[in-house]
């Protein structure tokens, strides 16, 4: 089965707290792509704000690789947000990457001028290219590179 990579979109707050969890976490309407992941995939996550109602952020926040087992729901019967989960293997040596040294070059945003608008849903789908250049962007740089 192919490797696929996949970009997520949610607040750096959220981010960190499923870095923590080692999950991959996606609101009810993503459960049919958060089940289309298989083991090994790539996913990365794009944080527009730091919060909710937080300063602008515009950065990758984290990245890993889809862990083995199944999708699943969390929650119980009296909440009304039950999301959709996934073990997920976190890069902690990742750092926070600006996009913007990378919209000239993604294939997700290159020519676009309205790119920003796939996002709306949450949880996309992305090139094999457009993942290997985030990840080159959040890798800690080595004393050799200062």
């Amino acid at each position: 089965m192919a490797i696929r990579f996949w970009l997520g979109v949610a607040q750096r707050d959220r981010v960190l707290r499923g870095v923590q969890m080692g999950m991959a976490q996606a609101t009810e309407g993503a459960r049919t792509v958060l089940e289309s992941m298989n083991e090994s995939d790539g996913l990365v996550y794009y944080s527009p704000r730091d919060t909710w109602e937080g300063e602008a952020l515009r950065e990758f926040t984290a990245i890993g690789r889809i862990a083995p087992g199944p999708a699943f729901q969390t929650g119980d019967s009296y909440s009304a947000y039950n999301p959709w989960r996934r073990r997920t293997d976190y890069d902690t040596d990742a750092v926070a990457a600006s996009i913007r040294p990378l919209l000239s070059v993604l294939d997700l945003s290159r020519g676009n001028p309205d790119w920003g608008y796939q996002l709306r849903r949450g949880l996309i789908e992305i090139s094999r290219h457009d993942f290997e250049l985030i990840r080159q962007q959040m890798r800690r740089p080595s004393a050799d590179d200062r």
